[in-house]
């Protein structure tokens, strides 16, 4: 992929973004304005611009402890905090995220915070079932997130989904108190605001969902060319998958395989991923300098034990 073809590329999914984004707020809005008139448009629209300038979040460190995660240190991963410094770089990003470790079998890694404040968690079902090169291409696709604010722009969709989703069931509850008054009166029924109020929730998550899949797209091109290494993150791409398909068949459906559809997936189909990343010609890169180590990823005091629980709910609201 050329320079002129990456450019346009990126600004095709920045502007899918914003209109995706600009759906959701409008849903919001018409809601708004069903329920309260013009002054409802207002009420919920300038809070949502102050969520949005003020940024709030929860502090990294808070969200792993959430999840039980635990710190890692230079010292005890020296091959993912090398990358990770390296690949920071390239990302221009001003600090370099912490790592933590997520005592979890799921084969996963997630960022949270943002450019000047972020975190990376790995899984021990990471460490164990990818090698250097693949748990590499995932810090990078992790790091691409947080180069391009995507927990801030997804933070932004799902507060909209949910005010959105509140909106409707508050409206249909009033609809349901005012039914007799419709029904025993002369007043016509507008069925379009009904119809609104019942499937704005569902489209505003469709809606979100497709935002998602459009950033994951975004965030694996640009790992690789952090790497240089599309081929890295593909083979990663297909251990995860083989390993998160056999961990939900266990838990949902013994012995059968649990087709998703495309539609309802927070994430692109693995398969036209995969594809994608092959299908990129990038110049060649320097490969992240690591520390001349050998073994694992992350000392033995954490992998002596493998985790033989199966990923469940927690009381925190969390699955893992």
């Amino acid at each position: 992929m050329n320079t002129e073809a990456w450019a346009r590329h990126t600004l095709i999914n920045r502007l899918q973004s914003l209109l995706l984004l600009s759906v959701m707020g409008g849903f919001l809005a018409l809601l708004g304005w069903l329920l309260w008139g013009g002054s409802g448009v207002i009420w919920l629209l300038v809070p949502a611009l102050l969520l949005v300038l003020f940024n709030p979040f929860l502090s990294p460190e808070l969200l792993m402890r959430l999840y039980r995660a635990q710190r890692l240190t230079p010292v005890q991963a020296p091959v993912l905090y090398q990358a990770l410094r390296e690949l920071s770089q390239r990302a221009r990003l001003p600090h370099t995220p912490t790592l933590y470790y997520l005592p979890s079998r799921m084969v996963n890694a997630f960022a949270v915070g943002n450019q000047k404040r972020a975190a990376i968690a790995v899984t021990d079902g990471l460490l164990r079932n990818l090698d250097s090169r693949e748990a590499i291409a995932v810090l990078a696709h992790e790091l691409s997130h947080i180069q391009h604010n995507d927990m801030w722009v997804m933070g932004l969709a799902d507060l909209f989904t949910r005010l959105t989703h509140s909106l409707s069931l508050f409206g249909q509850f009033l609809l349901l108190l005012n039914l007799p008054l419709l029904m025993f009166s002369n007043m016509g029924i507008n069925w379009f605001a009904i119809l609104i109020l019942i499937f704005a929730p569902n489209l505003s998550i469709l809606a979100q969902l497709g935002l998602s899949r459009t950033r994951e797209y975004d965030a694996d091109l640009n790992a690789a060319r952090l790497t240089g290494d599309p081929e890295g993150l593909a083979r990663a791409l297909i251990k995860i998958e083989k390993q998160q398909g056999s961990i939900l068949e266990q838990i949902i459906l013994p012995g059968r395989h649990t087709p998703d559809p495309s539609l309802l997936r927070t994430h692109p189909p693995t398969e036209e991923r995969i594809r994608r990343l092959r299908e990129l010609q990038l110049p060649p890169r320097t490969p992240p300098q690591l520390p001349q180590t050998h073994g694992s990823l992350t000392p033995d005091e954490l992998l002596d034990h493998p985790v033989t629980r199966p990923p469940s709910w927690h009381i925190s609201g969390l699955w893992h």
